[in-house]
């Protein structure tokens, strides 16, 4: 064959192929000089190739070059990548092993496998839009990793083929790290050993990381090690450098210099509300009459702007990590202890110093006006939720003797009752959900799964940080200072019209554009009823996610037109910028954080809160599957919390753990999934399974690694509210293979209070779907270097394994 092309590589293309086809360079160069995209077909014919088995090695050679990151295709057209341009994003890697790279302001950017061979979960990345599939979904191509927030791994040692690699858990299973012989005999561990390992190199996209041994783990407990494997895997800062230590533990109690110029509140009966293991109190309040009538508050917030200053090691950590994070039964926090828990906690009986919010309101609980304004403090008390409760309820001595003290809470419950009632007229939601608090054996794991209730303490604290966090929106917008809101905006179409599917079928009411007010009132209609937590889990499922942004664009769930984060210093960094905001603006100064760099430094404290709660959440499903491992075989009566089309998720009413029935274990018939009524609806049978019916199960099995409890149906109890009188159908006694975790995974971060109002964090989770791009995780062999063609076929069979699904847990 001639061809009618003159190829700069037509020589290494004819020592490669009988039958050579253009080269990547002709092809760039070619759709360089034709200056518009080219479809596979134009391409054929500007190159003329006649034969087909050419023709079909121009299209594999195209796909490649899209892969690759030297082409971008739109529908059918393909054009130079280097035209596209390039976004830093962040990568997250959910359980399936999915990536995606999030870039600030812009939709998700799936990441094909071999882009995952470079990165674990976390990193930061510029990436650069190669395609769009035929669901419309972009995918990308990594140009640079520009930081990497692994540094060490916890996992277990395998061995394949006489070579020895560690095996992260989620969410970076997909990066083995290689180990040399010598430091596995060294360390005198074994296949199976538990061991904490630094990276040397980082993967490419053809060899693996390798790495060395930092320490064995061999001899604690799994969970003990949960903790610590997670903050690793999840590149969360756990060892604050010396220097920060240091300029944290040279600070000395409050000074007279320290305290000229603020406002003296000593006086005041100021006290702090907390829960009994809290160890860090960022937050006093205090209450009284004013003359004429209405009342005056005053919320108290531990001034830790005055000890961690601008560019100092205490403030870059502080900003590294973005907030504290919280795990059961420890706290990774954001500032050393001696702040912490020491000088920026507002203990009882010692001078501390404070930015208040001194706020006025009417008898009516309408806010007439407020001012900030540094202070000094002395809080007369430290309370506990269940003290002031008890108190609320009638027991005078659950908090200490102190006239003064008792007269403060008495105006605070007081105005709380006003502020209620305001809540509910301002349509504010409040979802009827079940919180819970786990408590612990000496080795770390779960020894019971409690509910929590809410007493008016709860309730009294919450409205007032609330009404301090407005107070801080409404004097930044007033006075133009330059500063973060906590944004939580409606929900979109889409979800909406997935809510009034379902509430129509409830009888209810339901705008195709709704109002804080509309869904309140489906959540008033069906408090009562038996499934209402199953129903309003649908609800708030629809809510978009939470996040810090310098423009403000109101709080939709808390039904705010501003609002911001003011009153948690302490374990928050964008509160602490608010602080540093305000009292600039007081010492009329100009704040040097604005425009550009505000815009960034919202989008890094939604990533490291966001980052925060899914490794909490990660060992929290960890620990309760663990919990579960003592259960298997047992039986437990369950309300079904969400439907999808390959199963049922049970939360457990005993234990309050959440397992799935996979849809194969169902019954002896063929069930589709209705998403408007969220049920599972049997063909031959007429059975079907719905939202809140009540089911007996059995634990079939748990998977630690892979966070899993799968139930199988013993019988159905209840079907819309009725009682069942007839066992379920028999059901299978194999199990399929094909399981999603929990509730959490399906649908992200679970509702997590009694009665809990739509947090101000806001809830985005979303359902996962099937997808058969979904690419497949990177091979877990441990050779450094494999060829293309080993590489393949290891692929092919982990693939044929495997099922697929796309969805990204996105989290609060």
């Amino acid at each position: 064959m001639t061809n009618n092309w003159v190829d700069p590589e037509a020589k290494a293309e004819a020592e490669r192929y009988d039958n050579p086809i253009p080269s990547r360079t002709l092809i760039l160069t070619t759709l360089e000089q034709l200056q518009t995209a080219q479809s596979h077909a134009e391409l054929v014919d500007h190159f003329n190739i006649p034969d087909q088995k050419s023709i079909d090695a121009l299209n594999h050679r195209l796909s490649a070059m899209v892969r690759d990151g030297q082409l971008m295709k739109d529908g059918f057209k393909y054009q130079p990548a280097t035209d596209a341009p390039s976004h830093e994003a962040t990568v997250y890697i959910n359980s399936k092993g999915l990536g995606t790279a999030n870039i600030a302001g812009q939709n998700d950017v799936l990441l094909p496998e071999r882009e995952l061979r470079l990165v674990f979960n976390g990193d930061r990345v510029k990436v650069r839009q190669t395609s769009v599939d035929r669901k419309g979904k972009a995918w990308g191509f990594i140009t640079e990793v520009v930081q990497r927030r692994v540094k060490q791994i916890i996992g277990k040692v395998s061995e394949h083929q006489g070579e020895y690699f560690i095996q992260p858990s989620n969410p970076n299973q997909h990066q083995p790290i290689t180990l040399e012989k010598e430091l596995i005999e060294h360390a005198n561990a074994k296949v199976g050993d538990m061991l904490r390992v630094a990276i040397d190199d980082y993967p490419t996209r053809e060899e693996l990381a390798t790495g060395h041994v930092i320490q064995s783990m061999a001899d604690k407990a799994d969970t003990e090690i949960i903790i610590p494997q997670t903050i690793l895997e999840f590149g969360l800062p756990y060892e604050f450098p010396e220097a920060v230590i240091k300029e944290a533990e040279s600070f000395k109690e409050p000074s007279e210099q320290d305290i000229k110029g603020r406002v003296d509140l000593r006086d005041l009966p100021l006290v702090t509300i907390d829960g009994e293991d809290a160890r860090d109190f960022d937050d006093a309040v205090y209450a009284e009459k004013r003359p004429g009538g209405g009342y005056r508050v005053v919320v108290a917030i531990a001034d830790v702007s005055h000890y961690v200053r601008l560019d100092s090691p205490l403030n870059e950590e502080a900003e590294e990590r973005g907030t504290s994070v919280y795990f059961p039964h420890f706290v990774l926090p954001m500032l050393p202890e001696a702040l912490s828990n020491g000088l920026c906690s507002l203990n009882p009986h010692v001078d501390r110093l404070c930015m208040v919010c001194d706020l006025k309101l009417s008898r009516a609980g309408k806010v007439t006006g407020y001012e900030f304004y540094p202070s000094v403090m002395h809080s007369k008390a430290r309370l506990t939720y269940t003290q002031v409760g008890q108190y609320f309820e009638g027991a005078t001595d659950a908090i200490p003797a102190d006239k003064t003290i008792h007269k403060s809470l008495n105006t605070l419950f007081q105005l709380y009752q006003t502020l209620k009632e305001l809540r509910a007229k301002r349509h504010a939601m409040e979802f009827e959900t079940v919180e819970t608090y786990m408590t612990f054996d000496e080795l770390g794991g779960i020894k019971e799964i409690l509910p929590r209730t809410r007493n008016d303490a709860h309730k009294l604290i919450e409205e007032c940080m609330l009404l301090a966090n407005v107070a801080a929106a409404e004097y930044a917008l007033e006075h133009d200072i330059p500063m973060l809101y906590r944004v939580h905006e409606a929900p979109e179409f889409s979800r909406i019209q997935k809510v009034r599917d379902f509430v129509k079928l409830l009888g209810l009411p339901f705008p195709e554009q709704p109002t804080q007010a509309d869904y309140q009132a489906v959540i008033e209609a069906t408090k009562d009823r038996l499934d209402a937590p199953s129903i309003h889990a649908v609800l708030l499922r629809s809510m978009m996610q939470a996040y810090y942004g310098a423009k403000n664009s109101g709080h939709y769930g808390l039904a705010y037109e501003a609002y911001t984060h003011f009153t948690s210093p302490i374990r928050r960094y964008p509160d602490l910028l608010l602080h540093r905001a305000i009292k600039a603006y007081l010492d009329k100064k100009v704040y040097p954080l604005s425009g550009a760099a505000l815009d960034d430094a919202g989008e890094h404290f939604s990533q490291t809160e966001r980052r925060a709660d899914e490794a909490s959440r990660s060992v929290t499903t960890w620990l309760k599957c663990h919990y579960m491992q003592q259960h298997l075989g047992d039986e437990f009566v369950g309300i079904i919390s969400a439907v999808t089309e390959f199963g049922l998720f049970v939360t457990l009413k005993d234990l309050y753990v959440d397992g799935m029935i996979h849809v194969s274990q169902l019954g002896e018939d063929f069930f589709l999934y209705d998403q408007a009524s969220q049920s599972l609806i049997g063909q031959n049978r007429g059975q079907s399974f719905s939202l809140g019916d009540e089911v007996k199960i059995q634990v079939a099995g748990v998977n630690l690694e892979e966070r899993k409890i799968d139930f199988q149906l013993i019988q159905q109890l209840t079907h819309l509210g009725r009682v069942i009188r007839q066992k379920a159908p028999r059901t299978a006694n194999s199990s399929s293979s094909n399981r999603a975790s929990t509730t959490e995974e399906v649908f992200g971060k679970a509702p997590s209070s009694t009665k809990a109002k739509v947090s101000e964090d806001g809830e985005k989770p979303v359902r996962k779907k099937k997808d058969k791009n979904k690419p497949s995780s990177y091979t877990k062999k441990p050779a450094k270097k494999a060829s293309a063609k080993t590489e393949t076929k290891e692929k092919a069979k982990k693939k044929v394994k495997k099922k697929k699904s796309n969805a990204k847990a996105k989290t609060e």
